[in-house]
C-alpha cells in the first residue's frame, strides 16, 4: 500500500489574476443575473422608471457580491491521496482514498472534489461534499482500473468552491500527484526440476569461492584479519610467504529471462496481443523462479537488464525478493517495443558466461535470427524457449488451423541447436506450455542435459 504526498490549497485572494478570476467564474446562473441587471437597468434609465432601476441594479450586484466573497474566503483544506495498493496487475482494481481536512478556523462551504485520472482508468471522478466544520474532515474513495499496464499519474486534485446561490465557481488545484503502477499478469507455474540448480537450491552441486563454507584446496595470501587456523603451511613454505586456505559456500543458481521486444516480431496491439502475452509471460517467469531461490535476470534483445541489479541478478529467498520482484515488475509495466532488427546484442551478453537456466520469449524469427538465438543454448546450462507466430495470433477467433510452416522451421531450428523450443498458440496458458516443456526435456536435453554446469 503507498501513501501519496498531501498537499494544500487556499481559498484566498491569490497573487494572480486578481479580481478578474473570480469573474472569470461566474457560473451560468450568474451571468444570467448580471445580464439581465444590466438590461433592466438599461431599460429604467431609457423608461424613467427608478423601481426598476433599483431591481436592475440588485440584479447585477447580486453574482458579483457572490464572486468577490467567494474570491476572499480565507479558509484553507488540506488533500490527501492514499493508493491501495500502488501496484495492480492488468486487469485488476485499485482504490484511491482521498481525504480532505479543513485546517482553518472557519466552516467551508459546499467544496466539489475532481480528481484527474488518464481516460485508460475511468471516468473523472467528482464528489460534492457538505460543510465542513473548522478542524472537521471528509473521506471519500473511487475505484480505477486498467487492462493496460502502464504508469499512470492521478492527480492533481482540483476543489471547486461555489457560494450559497451558485452565481459563481472557483476552481483551487493541489500541487501533487500520485503514480499508479499496473504491471503485467502474473500467472502461478507448477515447480518443475530445471537445471542450473546449486546445492541449497535444487539437485546440482556447483560451488564457488567465497568467504566462509568447506575447505578449499587452492590457497591464497594472507590478509589481514585471516583466521591463522586457515594458515596453509606447505603453501607458506613453497613460496616463501603467508598462505591460508580458500574457502567457499555454495552458489546461488542463476536463470535469465531473455524477452524479445524487437517490433517487427510482433504484430497486433492491445492486451490480447502476442507481445503482451510474452509480457506476462516473463514476468510469470521472473516471479516463480525468484520465489524459488534463484539469482534471476530480466534481459531484452537490446542487450539492457534491469537497472539495480547485479551482475548476476536479483537474488531469490530473501528479504529482497518482494523488493526485486517489484523493481522488474515496474520495468515491465513500461516496456515497449524496440527498433532493433536482431538478438545480436542480447547474445554479445549471454556469451559472456555462463546463464544457469536461459528462458527466453521469442516473437518472429528469421532464419539468421533463430541462428543467433540457437548460438544462446551454448552458454547455457538448460534453455526453453516460448516462439509466438505473428500470423496465429492474427488470425479470427475462429480459424483453428494450426501453426505456418515457417514457424515449424524455426522450432526446428531451436530445438536442433538444443533448446526446449514450443510454439505458443493464441490465447496459451503459460503453465500448460511450462509443464510441456519439462515433460519433453528428457526426450530434448534442453532442461536436464545442463546439471552441474551453470
Amino acid at each position: 500500500m503507498s501513501t501519496g504526498a498531501s498537499g494544500q490549497a487556499e481559498a484566498e485572494r491569490g497573487e494572480k489574476g486578481g479580481l478578474r478570476t473570480a469573474l472569470a467564474g461566474l457560473t451560468t446562473r450568474g451571468r444570467s443575473f448580471f445580464a439581465a441587471g444590466i438590461a433592466a437597468a438599461v431599460c429604467a434609465y431609457v423608461l424613467g422608471q427608478s423601481d426598476l432601476l433599483r431591481v436592475g441594479l440588485l440584479l447585477a450586484a447580486l453574482p458579483l457580491i457572490c464572486a468577490g466573497v467567494l474570491f476572499r474566503t480565507r479558509y484553507r483544506v488540506a488533500g490527501s491521496r492514499r493508493l491501495s495498493p500502488g501496484r495492480v496487475p492488468a486487469g485488476s482494481e485499485a482504490r484511491v482514498h482521498l481525504r480532505m481536512d479543513n485546517v482553518s478556523r472557519l466552516p467551508t462551504g459546499l467544496l466539489m472534489l475532481q480528481d484527474r485520472v488518464p481516460y485508460v482508468l475511468g471516468p473523472r471522478p467528482r464528489f460534492v461534499l457538505d460543510r465542513v466544520e473548522p478542524g472537521g474532515r471528509r473521506e471519500v474513495s473511487y475505484r480505477v482500473r486498467s487492462d493496460l499496464r502502464g504508469r499512470y499519474p492521478l492527480g492533481p486534485l482540483q476543489l471547486r468552491l461555489t457560494d450559497p446561490f451558485g452565481m459563481c465557481e472557483l476552481t483551487r488545484s493541489f500541487s501533487t500527484y500520485d503514480t499508479l503502477t499496473v504491471i503485467p499478469r502474473v500467472e502461478p507455474l507448477q515447480p518443475v526440476r530445471l537445471s542450473g540448480e546449486a546445492k541449497g537450491y535444487g539437485d546440482g552441486r556447483n560451488r564457488s569461492l567465497a568467504l566462509a563454507g568447506e575447505d578449499d584446496i587452492i590457497p591464497r595470501g594472507y590478509r589481514y584479519g585471516d583466521d591463522l587456523r586457515r594458515v596453509h603451511w606447505r603453501s607458506t613454505a613453497r613460496y616463501g610467504e603467508l598462505m591460508v586456505r580458500r574457502e567457499e559456500q555454495p552458489q546461488r543458481a542463476r536463470c535469465t529471462v531473455l524477452l524479445d521486444t524487437r517490433g517487427l516480431a510482433f504484430r497486433g496491439a492491445g492486451p490480447d496481443s502476442a507481445f503482451e502475452w510474452a509480457v506476462s509471460g516473463a514476468a510469470s517467469v521472473l516471479v516463480h523462479m525468484l520465489e524459488r531461490g534463484f539469482s534471476v535476470r530480466l534481459l531484452t534483445d537490446t542487450g539492457n537488464s534491469v537497472p539495480g541489479e547485479g551482475a548476476d541478478g536479483f537474488a531469490g529467498a530473501s528479504q529482497e525478493t518482494a523488493d526485486a520482484a517489484g523493481l522488474m515488475m515496474d520495468t515491465l509495466a513500461v516496456i515497449d517495443h524496440s527498433d532493433g532488427a536482431g538478438l545480436s546484442r542480447a547474445y554479445d551478453v549471454l556469451r559472456g558466461g555462463n546463464e544457469g537456466l536461459l528462458v527466453a520469449f521469442f516473437g518472429d524469427l528469421d532464419e539468421e535470427q533463430a541462428a543467433i538465438a540457437g548460438k544462446m543454448r551454448q552458454r547455457s546450462g538448460g534453455a526453453v524457449a516460448f516462439v509466438l507466430d505473428s500470423d496465429s495470433w492474427t488470425r479470427e477467433p475462429g480459424d483453428v488451423s494450426g501453426p505456418s510452416g515457417r514457424s515449424e522451421e524455426r522450432l526446428r531450428l531451436l530445438r536442433e541447436a538444443g533448446w526446449t523450443a514450443l510454439g505458443v498458440p493464441r490465447s496459451a496458458s503459460l503453465n500448460d506450455l511450462w509443464r510441456r516443456a519439462e515433460s519433453e526435456r528428457t526426450g530434448v536435453g534442453a532442461l536436464g542435459s545442463g546439471e552441474g554446469r551453470s
